[in-house]
């Protein structure tokens, strides 16, 4: 392995630069794309692995857990094995479970290999972000977080489009056979071209904070499964999500007397002493519950309301972050130039805003993708101006070592923002949707001429279609309650949006608040 001693022999410039560049979005596009790329698959996979519905969600809860546990964990095993090798056994552990997740020969053997796929991808992300962050000399380390922007907020939205082109035109193991030759391709080039800094001597296994890891798993794994199943077990009902709950409560608090008590422990959490990292670390929380929570909820409506194909649904998103992909340049220089991030961050959580507000008054039953090109181009702009300050900001009074720490919890609270938007947006429409359908039942009251009227137009049909009236007539009640239905889940969706917007709303008098650090130009050289 290469270590260096003198910190600025890893910035690299010319056309290295640019093969570094390119490997480290690659990576990060690799994880990313993976996390919602399987969503329209499921169906196909349920069919040809003899799975029940509930079974194949854990192809997603699986990877989901896996990256969540290895994140936090990513700047001590940095440490342990060398940055470099670090990098490339985590990608070689990807492509290979890819490999073996396209030739499961069941549920449960797709499941497994998810797990593992996801233990390797939850380390892409954070290192991917290091590397190329190290890559760059410190005057230009904001142009280096705007271009791993680009991976992190193109990356979700390509899944669902790309997925759905190859299961439509292919089958369903191709998705991740693709990773395969893109893997190999990433792994040669982490190998020639990515150094290591030299670390302090490794730890002996029995200095391993082993109780620590135990601990996180019991606190991540259990909170994940929990926020990924919650709803459809119908949450503290079920004896499973309550005792897991239980468990992650107990293995947050052991986690956190562990941390803080062993003297070499695997996530440093007095790093978050730093007011500036707290911050940051709410902030990506609620980024990660925007970004995600929108991603999701978008393809859900046009699918379900508006009767849209998967690929589609997810066509429609793209636009929206390419307009993210092509700002993040423009902010890179805003931040170079000395602009404030703070006022960054409060600009784009009030262009979100603006965001779920016009979405909130603009969906109904029969929207047209015209209809919210210009809304999605908005929350394209606000994310932009979201994520590479908030970035830049959580680290920016932070030295050394601690920048590393810090990326990591500020990923870690992104992945825990996403999963919390998903679950709590899952449990919002499937409550509020049946208190709107009970609004909506006692507003149409059969005594009403209209009402009459209207059944009696529908009974006409179906007699015309050759039923008897009274068969007709049940037809007839049948469509109007699906209608009823149909108006309530829109409802519930126009309130989705609405609560997304005051949430960010909410959250600009506290960015205001931030003391700004005092290197404009982040240093982040030791970042892991």
């Amino acid at each position: 392995m290469e270590n260096l001693t003198d910190k600025d022999s890893l910035v690299e410039y010319g056309f290295k630069r640019a093969l570094i560049t390119f490997t480290c979005i690659l990576c990060a596009l690799l994880e990313i794309v993976d996390t919602t790329i399987v969503n329209v698959a499921l169906n196909d996979m349920k069919g040809s692995l003899g799975a029940t519905l509930t079974d194949v969600a854990w192809v997603i809860t699986a990877y989901a857990i896996a990256n969540v546990i290895v994140i936090p964990m990513t700047s001590w095993l940095s440490q342990q094995f060398g940055r470099r090798n670090y990098f490339a056994a985590s990608i070689i552990i990807f492509t290979v479970s890819s490999f073996l997740c396209g030739n499961a020969t069941n549920i449960w053997e797709l499941v497994a290999f998810r797990f593992i796929q996801g233990m390797g991808g939850g380390a892409l992300l954070v290192t991917a972000q290091t590397i190329l962050t190290e890559t760059y000399p410190p005057e230009k380390r904001s142009m280096a977080q705007a271009i791993y922007g680009m991976g992190v907020i193109v990356g979700p939205t390509l899944g669902p489009p790309l997925g759905g082109y190859i299961v439509d035109n292919f089958s369903w193991p191709y998705i991740f056979y693709i990773n395969v030759p893109l893997g190999i391709l990433a792994t040669l080039m982490t190998l020639s071209l990515v150094k290591s800094p030299r670390y302090g001597a490794k730890q002996a296994a029995k200095e391993v904070d082993w109780w620590g890891m135990v601990f996180l798993i019991m606190f991540i794994g259990s909170l994940q499964f929990v926020l990924e199943h919650g709803q459809q077990d119908d949450w503290f009902e079920d004896s499973t999500i309550l005792g897991l709950s239980i468990l992650s409560f107990f293995g947050l608090f052991f986690f956190i007397w562990r941390e803080l008590t062993y003297t070499k422990p695997i996530v440093n959490l007095r790093v978050l002493k730093d007011k500036n990292l707290q911050v940051g670390t709410v902030m990506s929380f609620i980024l990660g519950f925007g970004l995600f929570g929108s991603t999701f909820i978008i393809p859900i409506y046009t699918q379900s309301i508006l009767g849209w194909t998967a690929t589609d649904a997810g066509m429609l998103l793209i636009p929206s972050s390419v307009m993210t992909g092509l700002m993040m340049p423009f902010i890179g220089k805003m931040i170079q130039a000395g602009v404030p991030q703070k006022y960054m961050v409060a600009v784009g959580l009030c262009i979100f805003f603006g965001f779920s507000f016009f979405m909130y008054g603009l969906i109904t039953n029969d929207t047209g993708s015209e209809h919210m090109f210009w809304p999605l181009i908005v929350r394209g702009i606000g994310l932009g101006l979201l994520f590479v300050p908030v970035m830049t900001l959580s680290l920016s009074t932070l030295q050394g070592k601690a920048i590393g720490e810090g990326a990591s919890f500020t990923g870690m609270s992104r992945q825990l923002g996403g999963s919390f938007g998903i679950a709590l947006i899952t449990t919002f429409i499937s409550r509020d949707s049946q208190h709107h359908r009970v609004d909506l039942i006692a507003n149409i009251d059969a005594t009403k001429f209209e009402v009459q009227q209207r059944i009696a137009q529908m009974q006409a049909n179906f007699i015309g279609k050759g039923f008897s009236p009274n068969e007709a007539l049940a037809k007839a009640y049948q469509l109007l309650d699906g209608s009823v239905t149909k108006q309530a889940t829109i409802l519930s969706y126009m309130d989705v949006f609405l609560y997304l917007g005051l949430l960010f709303l909410i959250c600009v008098p506290f960015v205001l608040l931030i003391k700004q650090g005092k290197k404009q130009k982040v240093d982040m050289s030791n970042m892991h």
